[in-house]
């Protein structure tokens, strides 16, 4: 037995017996949760073995008011994570946190994971992944609806991916469902001033996009000129209007007519999520078609909103809500209540907007999807990269998300954005 081996099979046998706890050590550069063991089980049995994290920022392009200021300029943040089973086996996920959209941060992300998340999914089965987030519930309990849903995310994802490597299947298959169609891609049309819609928008058109989506909010003026122009020069788009909660209840109501006029098709996250009156007022007024976002997070919140009628349909977002298993029953939650549902993202880097692609094509999505990161990122760690054409986004092939991802590469990421800060266990 060679010296590197008789010592890792001492370290096993002393952290079976109970001589020494799990490992958590800085390896590469890389945030790193690991449990040894030289124990192999049958695939039936197979156990998280060790969880990496890898907190970074992806570089961009482009003016996003959600990208903007000391932490939003430094890029796109992101925690990429690796699950590796007793097997060898690994699956990788991805959390995407907006401090100016969401309460989550790169830091807390990564700390949530690290220091609640990873601990307890330890030597779990990576299929049972609605036991997995049981779990999670249990190390960060819930206030009023999931906890860091955004963290959590990465954690669902990555469990996704293993399983199906773990069972040759893809989303789709895993779910009895059919691969589907490209999705359609909507570009976002997000200024602060009229002069530059045009150019905005024939960039778009050079990169093969017909759809348009536009960011409004809190000047119903400034809004319903920015809709007309959008308008006038894509007469056949599909226009969805994103507030991203950004109107009072009498400004809301006063700009919904204001917008169908000026020819917007649907009205996103109108106002914040807790104000359930102005929501049900407006979707009453029936201006436009009213959809919920940044409030909708379990399968729990979108029921109780369908029952307190607040809502048309609901904007989908599998980074948003804790992953592809919220997301997949609020979908079915939709086709039950005979509600809308639409396709959107994070502005999603290449890891998630591949579990986003699977799970929109998997359920058949027709209406062009506001997924935004081939528009804004201008990096990614896929040894392949995702297919995109003239506004067209492909599904991956393959077990899990159907990705492979170069490690190499995301390590390279991190260190040039910064991510490979000390963490204290």
């Amino acid at each position: 037995m060679k010296r590197r081996e008789f010592l890792g099979a001492v370290s096993t046998a002393a952290a079976v017996l109970g001589l020494m706890p799990p490992i958590f050590s800085k390896d590469k550069a890389r945030l790193v949760i690991s449990l040894r063991s030289s124990i192999k089980t049958s695939p039936s049995k197979v156990k998280i073995d060790r969880i990496d994290l890898f907190p970074m920022r992806y570089p961009m392009t482009g003016y996003f008011k959600f990208f903007t200021g000391p932490h939003g300029s430094a890029g796109r943040a992101a925690v990429v994570v690796k699950i590796t089973a007793d097997d060898g086996t690994t699956g990788w996920g991805q959390s995407v946190p907006i401090a100016k959209w969401s309460y989550e941060t790169l830091e807390t992300a990564t700390i949530v994971m690290h220091k609640y998340f990873a601990p307890v999914l330890i030597r779990h089965n990576p299929t049972d992944i609605c036991g997995a987030h049981a779990e999670m519930d249990r190390a960060l309990a819930p206030g009023f609806t999931t906890g860091m849903p955004i963290s959590r995310a990465g954690i669902d994802l990555a469990l996704h991916d293993l399983t199906g490597k773990l069972s040759g299947k893809t989303l789709a298959q895993m779910w009895n469902k059919p691969k589907g169609s490209p999705i359609t891609l909507s570009w976002t049309v997000n200024v602060t001033s009229l002069d530059d819609i045009g150019s905005l928008m024939d960039l778009g058109k050079k990169r093969g996009y017909r759809y348009f989506n536009i960011k409004v909010a809190p000047d119903p003026k400034f809004d319903v000129a920015l809709a007309k122009e959008v308008r006038r020069l894509s007469p056949e788009s599909f226009l969805w209007a994103d507030a991203n909660g950004g109107y009072n209840t009498e400004t809301a109501l006063k700009a919904a007519p204001r917008l169908a006029d000026a020819g917007v098709d649907v009205l996103e996250a109108p106002l914040r999520p807790n104000h359930i009156s102005g929501y049900q007022a407006l979707k009453k007024q029936g201006a436009l078609p009213i959809f919920m976002d940044e409030g909708v997070i379990s399968p729990t919140d979108l029921e109780e909103f369908i029952k307190l009628g607040m809502l048309d349909g609901v904007a989908m977002k599998p980074a948003r809500c804790g992953g592809l298993i919220s997301n997949k029953r609020q979908i079915e939650l939709c086709q039950k209540h005979n509600l809308m549902w639409l396709g959107s993202g994070l502005t999603d880097p290449d890891i998630a907007m591949a579990a986003t692609l699977g799970l929109y094509g998997a359920f058949g999505l027709k209406k062009p999807a506001a997924l935004n990161g081939p528009q804004f990122l201008t990096a990614d760690v896929l040894k392949k990269p995702l297919r995109i054409e003239n506004g067209m986004a492909y599904v991956p092939d393959g077990p899990g998300l159907g990705i492979e991802v170069d490690e190499d590469r995301v390590i390279d990421l991190m260190k040039r954005s910064g991510g490979q800060k000390k963490i204290v266990s």
